[in-house]
């Protein structure tokens, strides 16, 4: 289950921030700076977590490399850098907060569904995880007849995350 991060940020704020939060102004700033920060929090959480998995699929790899499992590396190697490509995409993207003089500004209200989308997002990278976990577990015991299936899955669920990632950016913007 995921974890609402801005919550979280809300409650681990200092007396002396509660007391500048109550002011008008300075407030809705502050709620912002919550919201952005929560964000980089759940995306440095998604990326330790694919960065583990990629971890993961390379002690496959290597594992299916020394048991010259030929017929599935080539389908391995893509699946690994669609994996770094995805995991790096979303150690790269943009904070969900557009300062006070950008040109787009993003909306209270548009942060809060980001929020709620990251949260989903968190979701998702938790069953690529499992998947690889379970794959990892059947390669270390030398079970190998369901390595092609395991990989084209995880293909599917990769790009499965990445299409809905890519839709972060609408609904930061609110047009989703």
């Amino acid at each position: 289950m995921s974890k609402d991060f801005y919550e979280e940020a809300k409650k681990q704020m200092r007396f002396s921030e509660r007391i500048l939060a109550s002011i008008p102004g300075f407030r809705g700033y502050k709620e912002k700076e919550l919201r952005r920060e929560s964000d980089k929090l759940i995306r440095n959480h998604l990326h330790r977590k694919l960065s583990g998995a990629k971890s993961d699929l390379k002690t496959v790899f290597q594992k299916l490399s020394d048991r010259r499992w030929f017929e599935v590396l080539t389908d391995m190697d893509r699946l690994m850098a669609k994996a770094d490509r995805i995991t790096e995409k979303v150690n790269h993207a943009d904070y969900g907060y557009a300062g006070f003089f950008n040109v787009i500004k993003i909306r209270e209200e548009n942060l809060d569904k980001m929020i709620g989308f990251d949260n989903k997002l968190v979701d998702e990278v938790d069953g690529i995880i499992a998947d690889v976990g379970t794959f990892k577990s059947e390669v270390m015991k030398g079970e190998f007849k369901n390595a092609k299936e395991r990989i084209q899955n995880l293909v599917e669920k990769f790009e499965a995350f990445e299409e809905t990632f890519d839709k972060r950016e609408e609904v930061i913007l609110g047009v989703s």
